[in-house]
């Protein structure tokens, strides 16, 4: 499980899901569909990436992007299943595992006001360590270009996705991307 758990009620998805408790378990009935989720009222640039994270629940895997310096209604963000995730800027291929690729675009940069990184992880084709997800097989950097970062994530299967930004923590947000487990 990912740390710091949010209720559900704070969350805004793009989308919606019901999971019910009871005396047989969880019940995932998920409605999200895979469509494109996105954002586009913010400014570009405002803010900067800070931290990459993933989670596992019980009807879906989770990715968190930590925005550092942006509040949560001005990120902007653009999810998608594509058939090859690119580089911004060169537009090379982004190798992924999975059956499916999710591009991920975040207008915000991977570095400060003078060029220097405010997120480098140790391997960018394998930013956090999904062994063993139901669902995400692969999360990697593709670049931050001209105030705007792009990530992909492999996937097991064009699966239903939502999309959701949170306030927080301190004065900054958090992109939520959430993929089922099944449809």
């Amino acid at each position: 499980m990912l740390g710091g758990a949010v209720p559900a009620a704070a969350a805004v998805p793009t989308g919606a899901a019901s999971a019910s408790v009871g005396a047989a378990g969880i019940s995932c009935g998920v409605t999200w569909g895979s469509l494109e989720k996105a954002r586009s009222d913010s400014h570009v640039g405002d803010g900067t990436i800070s931290n990459v994270r993933s989670g596992r629940h019980a009807c879906f895997d989770r990715v968190v992007v930590d925005i550092a310096g942006i509040a949560a209604g001005k990120v902007g963000h653009r999810v998608r299943y594509v058939d090859t995730v690119t580089q911004p800027g060169s537009g090379q291929p982004v190798p992924l595992a999975g059956g499916a690729r999710l591009q991920v675009d975040v207008t915000v940069p991977a570095y400060d006001s003078s060029g220097r990184p405010t997120y480098s992880p140790k391997d960018r084709s394998k930013v956090v360590d999904v062994t063993g997800y139901d669902t995400l097989r692969q999360v990697a950097v593709a670049g931050s270009f001209e105030g705007q970062t792009t990530f992909g994530v492999g996937v097991r299967a064009r699966l239903p996705m939502r999309v959701f930004v949170l306030d927080g923590p301190g004065s900054g947000s958090r992109l939520v991307i959430d993929v089922a487990h099944k449809w």
